[in-house]
């Protein structure tokens, strides 16, 4: 059996690969999906959140987000002493799965001559700098995604737990999605996306910004700049401020 380490490291390399992957066939020259939009970046990214959770969800629960992981051990849902390898795990495989789609997309990165399309494919940057703002968007987003983690349930129905018991006279059977549950994560991460990822192009996860950030920094990409270092802290504070937020708004209210 995968340890849950390597589940992590293997969904979030899976995530990034994908996300990254829509984010290259979209902004850079002479791919098949060049210039095709915001709208297949948001749903990119949400059916990569979908696939790569999919794979891994029986393995370690699919966090694949160091919001996610701070976030469920703050509403006591996680255990603390795992967080630490949990989230090294996804930032490594962050880096790995940013790495293969450079890979993918090495010639198209060479027909660039835009820097910073270039770091684009790899991370995110404000539409308008205002770095309280940029922050206060990461967490809000984060916050819903991390929120509806937390409260939402699988559906059940009332029904005879065995053929001689009464109707009405038996208990309540999951009707759960088991690992098609995560479609609804996906679902949502397409929804934050489209509505509130304008501003920063929605980060929501610091693996999946500072890991791709970290290999653009270190990949022999030709005509590159800088990685944007200075706005590096908001899409890893805000997102982490947002898993908090949203464990304490569940613990208060549910």
């Amino acid at each position: 059996m995968m340890h849950p380490y390597v589940g992590e490291f293997v969904g979030t390399m899976l995530l990034l690969m994908l996300g990254n992957g829509v984010n290259a066939n979209v902004s850079l020259p002479r791919t098949a999906g060049e210039g095709s939009g915001w709208i297949v970046i948001s749903i990119g990214w949400g059916m990569s959140v979908f696939v790569a959770a999919w794979c891994v969800a029986e393995v370690s629960g699919a966090h694949l987000n160091p919001a996610v992981t701070v976030g469920l051990a703050a509403a006591g849902k996680f255990d603390w002493m795992m967080a630490p390898g949990y989230i090294a795990a996804q930032l490594l495989g962050a880096i790995a799965g940013a790495g293969i789609m450079y890979a993918m997309y090495r010639d198209h990165f060479h027909a660039c001559d835009d820097p910073d399309t270039k770091l684009g494919v790899f991370c995110t940057a404000p539409c308008i700098s205002s770095p309280l703002r940029n922050l206060f968007t990461e967490a809000v987003g984060t916050a819903m995604l991390i929120l509806a983690i937390l409260v939402v349930a699988d559906p059940s129905i009332a029904t005879p737990l065995d053929s001689s018991a009464p109707v009405g006279g038996g208990g309540e059977v999951k009707i759960g999605l088991g690992t098609l549950g995560v479609l609804r994560v996906g679902l949502l991460v397409v929804a934050i996306g489209l509505c509130l990822g304008g501003p920063t192009g929605y980060a929501i996860n610091p693996a999946r910004d500072l890991g791709p950030r970290i290999a653009h920094a270190l990949l022999p990409i030709p005509g590159k700049r800088d990685a944007n270092w200075s706005y590096s802290w908001v899409p890893v504070v805000g997102p982490l401020l947002g898993g908090v937020g949203a464990a304490l708004a569940y613990l208060l209210l549910w």
